[in-house]
């Protein structure tokens, strides 16, 4: 086990805890989603193509950065370019992006094939059929995806991840994640459960890949995100607030994540973070490059 460092011990001198970066990063991705949202119409784009609201979280990972320059590097590791971690080599921890972006169409196949068993209906939509270019509308969705996964796996889950297990830091993201989306709840209390559950079931599967996937997580993560979006899009009507597609979708999403969650139990990577002092990232392995 890795002991403190001077350097990581706490003080009065070290800033505001983990919390009030997480506190920030809450009220302004809520709060400005609310006010993209609100500014929408008034700019003349499209919800289908994308909708202003996902730029909300990334919003907030700019809060943050302003308000402690020095933490947000550390805290968005492996974004772009690798983390310092690459210590361990666990199993297929090259192929955890091709995995992740697998589970993406596994999702949309289980629940649309359940929709259309139990609904008699496929519920299939042409892409010419939309009213704006297909393209258009794939390039959208994953600027609009990166917008949220900057702030939600990119940021919030590695900051959780220092105060939290592998499992409890993406499930708690999932919940904050689904509360985030506070439309859903004017809906059904069944449709909501369902939405509720897709998001932490999804959570959990971008959590455990970023455990593994040591740089280029927002690519991996926004393009899952998209894959997920364009594939409801096309297969599902989950949208009029029709309980059975949303509770599918969940239980899709469940299903999908059992294999990841048990990957993980049977590989346990040796250097996981544990605690650390408040708001600490925790030091590179020993010798890491």
């Amino acid at each position: 086990m890795r002991t403190r460092t001077r350097q990581e011990q706490p003080g009065p001198d070290r800033g505001a805890p983990w919390k009030a970066e997480a506190g920030v990063f809450l009220a302004v991705a809520f709060l400005g989603a609310g006010a993209l949202g609100a500014v929408q119409p008034a700019t003349g784009v499209p919800t289908e193509v994308v909708q202003l609201t996902q730029f909300g979280p990334a919003a907030a990972v700019l809060a943050v950065a302003l308000l402690w320059p020095e933490r947000i590097r550390a805290r968005l590791a492996g974004t772009v370019r690798a983390a310092r971690d690459t210590a361990w080599a666990g199993p297929g921890r090259n192929h955890a992006g091709l995995l992740l972006l697998l589970t993406a169409p596994l999702i949309i196949t289980l629940a649309a094939g359940a929709c259309a068993l139990l609904d008699g209906d496929a519920r299939l939509t042409e892409p010419r059929s939309l009213a704006h270019p297909f393209a258009l509308i794939v390039l959208a969705q994953l600027i609009g995806a990166c917008g949220e996964e900057l702030g939600w796996r990119c940021y919030l889950q590695p900051l959780l991840r220092t105060r939290f297990g592998p499992l409890a830091a993406p499930v708690a993201v999932g919940l904050l994640w689904g509360a985030w989306h506070v439309q859903v709840f004017a809906q059904r209390p069944g449709y909501a459960a369902g939405f509720l559950l897709a998001t932490v079931a999804m959570s959990v599967v971008l959590g455990l890949a970023s455990e593994e996937l040591r740089s280029h997580r927002l690519l991996f993560a926004g393009g899952f995100h998209t894959l997920v979006n364009l594939g409801m899009l096309l297969t599902m009507d989950e949208e009029d607030g029709t309980v059975l597609p949303m509770a599918l979708f969940g239980g899709a999403c469940l299903l999908a994540a059992l294999p990841w969650v048990l990957r993980a139990l049977r590989h346990p990577r040796p250097d996981t973070p544990r605690r650390t002092a408040p708001g600490r990232i925790p030091a590179a392995p020993h010798g890491a490059r």
